[in-house]
C-alpha cells in the first residue's frame, strides 16, 4: 500500500487509482493528522514544503477548499480547518433550482422527497425524545402560522423553525443541518410557482403533525408529514400545466 505523510497510508479520497490532487493531498493531510474544525494549518511555505508541491499550487488549492468551507482563510492569523458546513451546497442547489424554473422543477421535487423521507423516517425518535418545553414552542409556532394565514401572511421563519426543532429533537446534528439546507433551497425554488395559496392547510398540516407526536402516533405522524408536502406538490403540478 502507497505510503502518505508521515509513514501512514495513502488515503484514495477519490475512489479511484490516480494521483492525488493538490486538493485532495490537503484533504489527506486534514484527515491523517486528524484535524477539527478550528484547527490551525501549516503556513503555505509549510505545507509546500510537506505535500513537495509548489507555493502557488498550495495557494489555488487552498482557494477551492475555501469555497467549499473545509479551510477558512483568516487574513493575518492563518489557514484553519473550516467548520465544513452545508453553504456551498445550499447555494449550488439554489441556484440549479432557479436556472431549472423556466422549464421544470425537477429540483424542488427532489428535494421534498428527501424532507419527506428524513422526516418520516425519525418518526419514533422525534415521537420518544420531545420535549414538553419543544411541544410548546411548536404549538406557540402552529398559533401564529394560524394568525398569519388569517391575514394572508406567509410564515416561512415560523414554518423553518418548526422543523429544525423537529430534528434537534432527535439529536442528529446532521439532519438538522441538512433540514435548515434543504428548507433554504426549498424556500428559493419555490419562488418560481408564486404565491403560496395555501397558507390555512399548510397551517393545520403542521398542528396535525404535532397532535400526532403528542398522541404517540407514529403512523399518524408520517401521514401528517406526507399531507403537509401535497399543496406544493400540487402547485407544481398546476404550474407544469400552463401553457
Amino acid at each position: 500500500m502507497p505510503q502518505g505523510l508521515a509513514g501512514m497510508p495513502e488515503l484514495d479520497v477519490s475512489g479511484r487509482d490516480r494521483p492525488l490532487s493538490v486538493v485532495d493531498r490537503i484533504k489527506e493531510y486534514i484527515l491523517l493528522n486528524q484535524l477539527a474544525p478550528g484547527s490551525p494549518l501549516p503556513t503555505e511555505k509549510e505545507l509546500s514544503e510537506q505535500l513537495s508541491v509548489s507555493r502557488s499550487g498550495i495557494r489555488e488549492a487552498m482557494k477551492t477548499l475555501s469555497a467549499l468551507d473545509i479551510v477558512e482563510v483568516r487574513h493575518g492569523y492563518g489557514t484553519y480547518v473550516g467548520q465544513m458546513g452545508l453553504t456551498a451546497m445550499v447555494q449550488s442547489l439554489a441556484f440549479r433550482g432557479m436556472l431549472n424554473a423556466g422549464s421544470d422543477h425537477h429540483v424542488l421535487a427532489d428535494l421534498i422527497d428527501v424532507r419527506q423521507l428524513i422526516e418520516t423516517s425519525l418518526a419514533e425518535t422525534i415521537i420518544d425524545s420531545l420535549s414538553p418545553q419543544a411541544a410548546l414552542t411548536m404549538r406557540r409556532l402552529t398559533t401564529t402560522m394560524e394568525e398569519k394565514a388569517d391575514r394572508g401572511e406567509d410564515f416561512r421563519a415560523e414554518d423553518r423553525q418548526f422543523h429544525l426543532i423537529l430534528m434537534q429533537t432527535t439529536g442528529n446534528a446532521l439532519a438538522v443541518e441538512l433540514t435548515g439546507a434543504f428548507w433554504d433551497v426549498h424556500a428559493v425554488a419555490s419562488h418560481s410557482l408564486g404565491p403560496n395559496t395555501d397558507l390555512h392547510e399548510t397551517a393545520r398540516a403542521h398542528i396535525a403533525i404535532l397532535d400526532a407526536i403528542e398522541r404517540g402516533d407514529a403512523e399518524q405522524f408520517r401521514t401528517a408529514i406526507r399531507d403537509h408536502y401535497v399543496p406544493v406538490r400540487a402547485r407544481m403540478v398546476e404550474n407544469q400545466e400552463r401553457p
